[in-house]
């Protein structure tokens, strides 16, 4: 199989890396199609994004998760943009959580440089299985919009969801736009698919946050992150239309899905980690 040089692609731009080979790079392009879509439906794209980039040899865990959001941030914004035009989510709410969000994946990154994030995973875990366990056994969650909360409690509760959910995707990353979604409908009462309009907002401001953090400290890998960039674009575009068109019913059967892949993921990390 050929193997191309960083030079000539822009790949190693500084990182030291002795090179990719094709396969990998076609691999990184088509998984980067998938997380595209299946973040702008429910979110988890990084379970598959970050695996990818850490196949290329030399890429650090820190410089995966870098390249990682700048991909990301293609996606997110496409997929937001798509939202909006088509579900006009309330921005009054949106924009407000998603400047916290910010702040708070700021935040998360200088700590993904200090702590592993093995420290977390258990913890990660046994909130995916609860939230898995709820939307299972209460198939009417998330079919209507019925707000818990009016006035300054609403948006107390959004920027409450905003930082944390923030904090954890600029420290750890894969299952932001889940856990962002199943707040949203489970704190805030959101159905699916408007949960899922803010979500996008709120989510491209944290991989906005954490790059503000990586790319002047040189954790990006450009090449990379550009090629995941535009599959991101192309797979959050037809996600977002996708979940549009067949709605809450829909986004919920995959939230499920990839809830259940982030359980079996992220709980076999936890095992090989510990025993």
């Amino acid at each position: 199989m050929e193997l191309f040089t960083g030079a000539e692609f822009g790949f190693l731009d500084g990182s030291g890396l002795d090179g990719i080979q094709a396969g990998t790079l076609a691999l990184i392009v088509l998984v980067g199609f998938a997380a595209g879509w299946i973040d702008a439906v429910v979110g988890g794209g990084g379970l598959l994004q970050l695996p990818a980039l850490l196949l290329v040899p030399g890429v650090s865990p820190v410089q995966a998760l870098a390249t990682n959001k700048l991909g990301s941030i293609f996606g997110t914004t496409t997929s937001a943009v798509t939202y909006y035009r088509r579900v006009h989510p309330d921005l009054r709410t949106a924009i407000p959580m998603a400047l916290i969000a910010l702040a708070g994946s700021f935040g998360g990154a200088v700590v993904a440089t200090l702590l592993p994030p093995a420290v977390f995973k258990p913890i990660i875990v046994a909130a995916l299985v609860a939230v898995a366990v709820f939307t299972a056994v209460k198939p009417t969650v998330g079919e209507l919009t019925q707000l818990r909360h009016q006035g300054a409690r609403h948006y107390v509760a959004a920027g409450t969801i905003g930082a944390i959910i923030g904090f954890y995707d600029g420290m750890i990353g894969p299952g932001t736009g889940s856990f962002l979604i199943i707040a949203m409908v489970i704190a805030m009462g959101y159905n699916f698919l408007d949960a899922s309009a803010k979500a996008k907002l709120v989510n491209m401001a944290t991989n906005l946050g954490s790059l503000v953090f990586f790319i002047p400290t040189g954790h990006v890998l450009w090449g990379l992150g550009l090629a995941l960039g535009v599959a991101n674009m192309l797979g959050g575009y037809t996600g977002a239309r996708m979940a549009v068109t067949r709605g809450s019913k829909f986004i919920r059967i995959v939230f499920l899905i990839v809830v259940s892949v982030l359980i079996l993921r992220l709980g076999y990390d936890v095992v090989v980690e510990n025993f």
